[in-house]
């Protein structure tokens, strides 16, 4: 392969990527137009089309995307070679990206990060809050921020946060007009507020477990949100039952904001882990937010 076609590939890694060219370059620090004129020239050069463009959407096409699959990962695996050089520095450097729930980020990262990054100011950390089960490998993430059950098992998973348990809650004004549910199966005639699942599109169904038996209870409700925490402020203002992590609703359940039912019902399961590829080279600076995020009983 020539130079020039090795020095123009990130180019078409980085549109093929991000699906638009003012993305891409914006990404890359230069014009729009000096994009398209390098990705035009080395597509000539390899004499096939790599990119379809219309005039709202960019997509490879077959070829461009044989080109992503196989070429992409090692660019990758150049950049964090690159990158773990900074080991060989004074001081630790360089730019973590995470991808974590809303609940994760408030109840557990963004407190342990507060304390890490003083310590680290050449570190940086981009976040972003997303409850959907993002592929870390394809959105080139460093690491992901999930549940223990919810982490694939070819990569590796350090434990960050202790085992949690769900709670059901209510408002006292709320248990006052519809009573308390005894049993899951009574939730069906409560007005339940509803959490929307944007990985599956579908509502979460209430999962429970006593003594063995586990049960799900699909509830219907006025409300549904994409996020735990308006589900909370919901079930606080009275109109419905949550079903939310035991450690968001604690102070109120002990100034009589919320009252708990169907505890029993609701045995702890794995906690929050940090992920990240098998295959993935870390730097320092990686390694001591990993370090500094561990859980320790």
């Amino acid at each position: 392969m020539s130079r020039q076609n090795v020095n123009d590939l990130p180019a078409f890694l980085a549109v093929a990527r991000e699906r638009s060219f003012t993305k891409a370059a914006a990404k890359l620090g230069v014009s729009q137009s000096a994009l398209s004129h390098t990705i035009r020239a080395f597509e000539e050069r390899l004499g096939v089309r790599l990119l379809t463009r219309t005039t709202r959407s960019v997509a490879p096409t077959e070829a461009g995307e044989r080109l992503l699959r196989s070429a992409g990962p090692r660019f990758d695996e150049i950049e964090a070679e690159l990158e773990a050089l900074s080991e060989l520095r004074d001081k630790p450097t360089g730019t973590i990206r995470i991808t974590a729930s809303d609940h994760a980020v408030r109840w557990l990262l963004w407190p342990k990060l507060s304390a890490f990054l003083p310590s680290y100011p050449d570190i940086q950390v981009e976040i972003a809050v997303d409850n959907a089960l993002t592929d870390i490998v394809a959105h080139r993430f460093d690491a992901g921020i999930r549940f223990g059950e919810q982490v694939e098992k070819d990569m590796i998973a350090v434990r960050i946060g202790p085992d949690l348990r769900s709670a059901v809650v209510g408002a006292p004004s709320y248990f006052a007009r519809r009573g308390r549910p005894t049993r899951p199966h009574d939730l069906v005639d409560h007005n339940c507020i509803n959490l929307r699942l944007v990985a599956h599109g579908g509502l979460y169904a209430w999962e429970f477990e006593k003594g063995g038996r586990e049960t799900n209870v699909r509830v219907d409700g006025q409300l549904v949100f994409n996020s735990v925490f308006p589900v909370l402020e919901a079930a606080l203002a009275g109109f419905g039952l949550a079903y939310v992590p035991e450690d968001m609703v604690r102070a109120h359940l002990a100034d009589g904001r919320l009252e708990r039912v169907l505890g029993d019902w609701c045995p702890p399961w794995p906690g929050y882990r940090i992920y990240f590829p098998s295959r993935r080279q870390p730097t320092s600076a990686f390694t001591l937010l990993v370090d500094a995020l561990r859980h320790r009983d």
